[in-house]
């Protein structure tokens, strides 16, 4: 967790869980129906300055294809980010498909690996984001539920929904930063 805070404001603690959004609109890479994985990063790191905003503040480039050595085992994690507030090291596994518990358990060990060999000393945990075409919710919860990391699944999006989707995804956004008191009930409307 991390706490901000300008000197005149009450400090707001943020906790992974608020930084990760879902879905991500990564409508700028102008994708279009088949592509491979390999497309997909390449799109990324092209488009890299328009994915970090699509992330969110604080999110900041360290790696492309990170490699990882496990007793003459080589594994490569797609993309390896840093969040300035949260003061983690971020790792992304990019899947053109549906998350699977498979990905959970590829993830998990990313993580685990960065935990015991990347992380500095006054760093906290790494966090893991399966970033995917499609999710179940239930398949989600249970591949998930019980690790000791932080790993997440969000779904994107290659273009944007239709304007009522969005209105409504807009009005839950809303209500989320007011019950994070981030935001009041007199904010939400301007």
């Amino acid at each position: 967790m991390a706490v901000i805070a300008k000197a005149h404001e009450k400090p707001i603690t943020l906790k992974p869980e608020d930084e990760i959004k879902d879905p991500y609109i990564l409508e700028f890479l102008g994708l279009k129906d088949e592509y491979s994985e390999s497309q997909l990063e390449e799109a990324l790191i092209k488009h890299l300055e328009h994915f970090l905003l699509e992330l969110g503040i604080g999110f900041t480039f360290v790696a492309r294809q990170k490699r990882i050595t496990l007793e003459g085992s080589h594994y490569r994690l797609d993309l390896l980010l840093y969040h300035r507030i949260l003061r983690c090291l971020v790792a992304i596994d990019l899947k053109i498909g549906e998350f699977t518990h498979a990905d959970a358990g590829q993830m998990n060990l990313y993580v685990n690996y960065l935990k015991d060999r990347e992380t500095l000393p006054e760093e906290n945990d790494p966090i893991g984001l399966i970033l995917c075409a499609d999710k179940k919710k239930t398949v989600v919860e249970y591949a998930l539920g019980g690790m000791s990391n932080r790993i997440f699944a969000s779904k994107y999006k290659l273009q944007l929904p239709d304007p009522e989707v969005l209105k409504a995804e807009i009005e839950h956004e809303k209500q989320r930063l007011i019950e994070m008191k981030i935001i009041s009930e007199e904010e939400k409307d301007k």
